[in-house]
């Protein structure tokens, strides 16, 4: 009896731990086998190591379109057993993925007919305008013909993205599925939101038997007869479509990744292994940007995230606004035109205040989840305002501006008045709907935000780090307001900018801690607790040198620092844990976004620590690419970092990251006015004794270099310049 009330009572606690975070996204078992991913505008895939859809457990499998499962299933089997791997190779530009599987010994009637390893079965698998397209080519090396049947086992369920995240839903909608014909099959759905939903998959030559969920292709091979099979499955297709062939399309697919990165500066290094860390960041980067109306827009990661969110969007435009200015103008654009013009509680909307994220499934369109056009984010407006006046900065393109200022200006206002509602001069968020997120920073767990003792903070929450962005933002904003000639408006933001710096002094700074409190709760009571957020404040530019410093060292001692990166939250604080979130974790992003302010205020050697960590830690990584997060734990001999089981991989600003911390090295500014491009304080990592930059465009000019590394020293060599520009080294303490 006793036992029972025990198990109760955990069992009571465990529900109510997970109801505290409604948008959670669980992991109910270790994947059998490693996940590969592919992405092409809308549609993105992911599939396993064996190239097949929902064979094994422990993944979010499938082929996914606006939010929607299209495909669930998706599995090769040899005579009713499943193929051998040989190995798994996603090409160097991520426009295909290739699988190689060989035969298992293959019994009849208790007796061999098929030998182990007689068959070479390649898969090759590319995504394409929301159709994924597969070819199967199967080779006989034995020495006498092979007779096999090769089925393909597929299915579908059309589940909403946040079906799969793990959300239950009491009712959905009505699918069916139906033959049309000796080569094609569809899934339909009409969804609760009345929309009809469509797959169709389409095979090539016709199969010997085709059915509403498997197509078997009897095979007679001789000796090295190669034959090859193709599938087509096609997203919300029109009656009537047809795939293009599937070399034909392949081909067309990588030209077109190829123009999309045409006019981005290219670098290479003196290492080969960051080399490879870099040509994967920038393929990442390439199939995670989405064309849009409005421009390129880089979605924020795969599975989970493949969508416009609009803080993530705004970081990686300004993690790539050195190399690829474009990315920002795209993301302006687009979140200029999806800026709030009402007020609306279920999706947290108010006027002039910048999306958050948006989704285009059926839980969406029925508001069983509020994201449809969400902006449940505190930070994504002031951040909106900052990445405007960089691009302008960084390009001088003041016709983009002048039709980015009416947002600008909307986004200030709501900064001074919903964005501050008790008018303490402070940017808060507090969320509107139960339905919303709890937390409103980029660190949004339910509890990622509380007190010394372990207490979550409550009522209306002023984040440190918000406070920094709208200082950077007004400041920005003001030499924007110059441009245009609107003097006036850019002394008063000038003035607001240097009132909310001496106010965010007084009130956030914790002399017991040597550091920054991490937020104000809605009684105003400082979050005494060390955690990252400090140290992005050293990219704002809101702390004095002095004190930058101390937050410098902080972040830079063994209890943030682990050898890998720099934590969330500091070891010894009350919810410190490094297999959390937000809690002790290690970010790419924000460790990027630390390295850009230790270098603002000339601390090189820390950012070079920094590189270092964060260069070793990809070393480990599949396809040496950052994850979106990793576990804090800290750096043990012969042993690399532990990885984050959910964590997103690619991410867009983790893909970012190694851009970044090249930046903050070698100290790049970019002066439009002047023509000029500038190194201020440049110092290389040891791993690193020359980076090489093509093509670094300024306005209509642009520059090769080279930047070599001697001791803590460097020497810079212009290669070539085609037009007006001028590169010089900034030497300053």
């Amino acid at each position: 009896m006793a036992a029972e009330v025990v198990t109760q009572i955990m069992t009571a606690r465990i529900v109510e731990e997970v109801q505290e975070s409604p948008f959670y996204i669980p992991m109910t078992g270790p994947a059998a086998r490693p996940r590969r991913s592919l992405k092409h505008d809308d549609t993105f895939i992911v599939l396993d190591s064996h190239g097949d859809i929902g064979a094994s457990a422990g993944g979010p499998d499938g082929l996914f379109n606006a939010d929607t499962r299209y495909l669930a299933r998706l599995e090769l089997v040899l005579d009713e057993v499943q193929p051998l791997l040989l190995g798994s190779n996603m090409r160097d530009d991520n426009s295909a993925l290739t699988v190689d599987l060989t035969n298992p010994d293959v019994y009849r009637n208790g007796r061999i007919v098929l030998q182990k390893d007689m068959l070479h079965i390649v898969r090759t698998l590319f995504l394409w305008r929301g159709t994924a397209y597969q070819r199967i080519g199967v080779q006989n090396h034995g020495d006498r013909p092979a007779s096999f049947d090769l089925t393909l086992l597929f299915d579908n369920d059309f589940a909403d993205l946040f079906e799969v995240r793990g959300e239950k839903r009491p009712r959905r909608g009505i699918g069916s599925s139906k033959l049309l014909g000796p080569t094609d099959v569809v899934f339909e759905y009409r969804g609760l939101d009345d929309k009809a939903r469509g797959t169709a998959l389409h095979f090539d030559p016709r199969p010997t038997r085709l059915a509403v969920n498997a197509a078997t292709y009897h095979l007679e091979l001789s000796q090295h007869e190669v034959a090859s099979l193709f599938v087509a499955v096609s997203c919300n297709k029109p009656v009537g479509f047809r795939p293009a062939p599937f070399f034909r399309g392949l081909l067309a697919h990588r030209r077109e990744m190829r123009r999309h990165t045409a006019g981005a500066a290219s670098i290479e290094t003196s290492n080969n292994i960051f080399n490879e860390v870099l040509c994967q960041s920038m393929a990442d980067l390439n199939i995670l940007t989405t064309d849009t109306p409005q421009g390129r827009y880089p979605y924020a990661g795969i599975p989970w995230y493949s969508t416009t969110f609009g803080r993530d969007g705004i970081i990686t435009a300004l993690q790539m606004l050195w190399i690829d200015p474009r990315v920002a103008r795209g993301v302006l654009r687009r979140l200029a035109f999806y800026q709030a013009k009402s007020t609306d509680p279920l999706a947290d909307a108010e006027p002039g205040k910048i999306l958050h994220e948006m989704r285009g499934g059926e839980m969406a369109a029925l508001r069983e989840v509020p994201f449809a056009q969400y902006y449940g984010s505190v930070d994504a407006t002031p951040l909106f305002v900052l990445l405007a006046g960089l691009y302008v900065e960084r390009t001088g393109d003041d016709e983009t501006l002048i039709e980015l200022w009416p947002s600008i200006e909307a986004a200030l206002g709501w900064m001074d008045g919903p964005g501050d509602p008790d008018r303490d001069g402070f940017v808060e968020y507090q969320r509107a709907s139960e339905q919303g997120l709890a937390n409103q920073g980029w660190k949004d767990s339910y509890d990622a935000i509380f007190h010394a003792d372990g207490r979550l903070a409550e009522g209306y929450i002023a984040l440190a780090e918000v406070q920094g962005y709208v200082f950077a933002a007004k400041r920005r904003a003001a030499r924007c307001a110059l441009r245009l000639g609107k003097a006036e408006r850019a002394q008063a933001l000038e003035v607001e900018a240097e009132q909310l710096a001496a106010r965010f002094e007084e009130a956030f700074w914790c002399e017991e801690l040597g550091t920054y409190a991490l937020a104000l709760d809605g009684e105003k009571q400082p979050c005494k607790v060390r955690t990252s957020n400090a140290g992005q404040l050293l990219f704002t530019g809101i702390v004095s040198a002095n004190r930058a410093r101390m937050v410098a060292a902080d972040v830079m001692r063994p209890h943030f620092f682990t050898g890998w990166g720099i934590r969330t939250v500091a070891h010894g604080e009350a919810r410190y844990n490094p297999m959390s979130y937000h809690n002790g974790s290690i970010w790419p992003h924000d460790n990027a976004l630390i390295a850009l302010g230790l270098a603002r205020y000339g601390l090189k050697h820390s950012v070079a620590h920094l590189f270092r960590a964060l260069f070793d830690a990809a070393t480990y990584m599949d396809l040496r690419r950052l994850p979106e997060l990793f576990c804090g734990f800290r750096r043990e001999k012969r042993r690399g970092p532990t990885l984050y089981p959910v964590a997103c991989a690619p991410q867009a600003w983790a893909s970012a990251t190694p851009f970044t911390l090249l930046e903050a090295a070698l100290g790049l500014e970019f002066d439009a006015g002047r023509g000029e491009i500038r190194l201020r304080n440049p110092r290389l990592p040891a791993f690193l004794n020359e980076v090489v930059l093509r093509d670094l465009r300024l306005g209509p000019s642009s520059v090769d270099l080279r930047v070599s590394r001697h001791g803590d020293d460097v020497s810079l060599e212009v290669l070539r310049t085609r037009g007006q520009i001028q590169v010089s080294i900034v030497l300053a303490h």
